[in-house]
């Protein structure tokens, strides 16, 4: 269902495209008039073209709608997280164990372990 509305959504794209270059240019935009405007300037046939234009636009924006409730009903439950595969494992059991931490301490002076000053 989801593929139809995809396609009908581009079929409409490309028809609101046509019927949009299609259309005489009626104001001033970017600066390029409708040409001279006698009694007879084919008032009509934009009525039929803007109406036209109309009905691709509102169908655009329902197959808009229906594809983000579509993605929306895909995506619940999900998070982005969950894309990038399964949790590390834990360690296994007869890996290797760490040294003891006294073991990483640097030497003293004295060859004396090293204690924590007294607070007198």
């Amino acid at each position: 269902m989801e593929n139809v509305v995809l396609v009908v959504h581009l079929i409409l794209a490309l028809c609101l495209i046509g019927v949009v270059l299609l259309q005489r240019s009626e104001g001033g935009g970017l600066g390029m008039g409708g040409g001279g405007g006698g009694v007879m300037t084919g008032r009509a046939a934009a009525t039929a073209v803007g109406k036209l234009t109309w009905v691709f636009a509102i169908a655009f924006i329902c197959t808009s709608i229906m594809l983000t409730v579509f993605a929306a009903q895909n995506a619940s439950g999900t998070s982005v997280i969950d894309r990038f595969g399964p949790a590390p494992a834990a360690p296994a059991a007869d890996a290797p164990s760490l040294p003891p931490v006294d073991d990483l301490l640097p030497p003293t002076s004295g060859g004396a372990p090293l204690t924590p000053p007294r607070a007198d």
